[in-house]
């Protein structure tokens, strides 16, 4: 089964990334749905979703993002059908070191946002870093080095997309958060844009197709 939020979430990602690029990823909804909804286990999930992009190479920019949305998935849903305790099995652990490399700091903030949800607050930057990531303590210093980007320029979130985009272009290469900094700091900023405000957004955008499908995911998601 797929969560609500996931299946908006594709839907909106690959609504908004055929809307800035000349590929019709709209038309791989269905695929997509079929691979998060299937009761298959989640490697063989992960194997399914990996050739759905193998073929698609077109949308390859999104594949670590939807591979987000899957673990997200599973959290919120497979889980339901396996013992209480599964994530902390070894099996579950074996899965862990297999994925250790795959995904993006995005399924971080999905989870801050789910757990907004579930404490009914609204997402906020400073909430986001301080409360759930909990940079400002000693023992989870490789999250303030990885948001140390975001730490630096949380005055961004009261200032226009440009400069927004400026930043975003003077991250390293080998920053985890390069290609996210744009959408994840315009979402902080707007978290439920009008249509008009997600045009003003992906004319600064780095990369439309990308910048704006995850910020439909996160808006979606919300």
């Amino acid at each position: 089964m797929t969560d609500p939020k996931i299946s908006a979430a594709i839907t909106g990602a690959l609504s908004a990334f055929s809307k800035y690029d000349s590929f019709n990823a709209i038309a791989l909804n269905a695929k997509f749905e079929s691979v998060f909804s299937s009761d298959d286990t989640f490697l063989k999930k992960v194997d399914a979703l990996d050739e759905v992009f193998n073929d698609n190479p077109k949308l390859e920019e999104l594949h670590e993002v939807f591979f987000d949305l899957l673990l997200v998935n599973f959290f919120s849903e497979d889980v339901k059908k396996l013992e209480d305790d599964y994530l902390e099995t070894p099996e579950w652990e074996k899965i862990e070191e297999q994925t250790l490399d795959r995904g993006t700091e995005l399924l971080n903030l999905l989870l801050y946002l789910n757990e907004c949800e579930d404490e009914d607050i609204d997402p906020e930057l400073e909430d986001y870093l301080k409360e759930f990531l909990l940079v400002d303590e000693d023992e989870f210093q490789d999250e303030y080095r990885i948001y140390e980007p975001v730490i630096a320029n949380q005055i961004l979130v009261e200032s226009p997309a440009a400069e927004i985009a400026k930043v975003a272009g003077t991250l390293e290469d080998d920053s985890e958060l390069k290609e996210l900094f744009y959408p994840m700091i315009c979402f902080f900023q707007n978290p439920e844009p009008t249509e008009a405000e997600k045009s003003a957004y992906a004319d600064d955008a780095v990369s439309k197709s990308f910048d704006m499908a995850v910020l439909e995911i996160l808006i979606s998601f919300k």
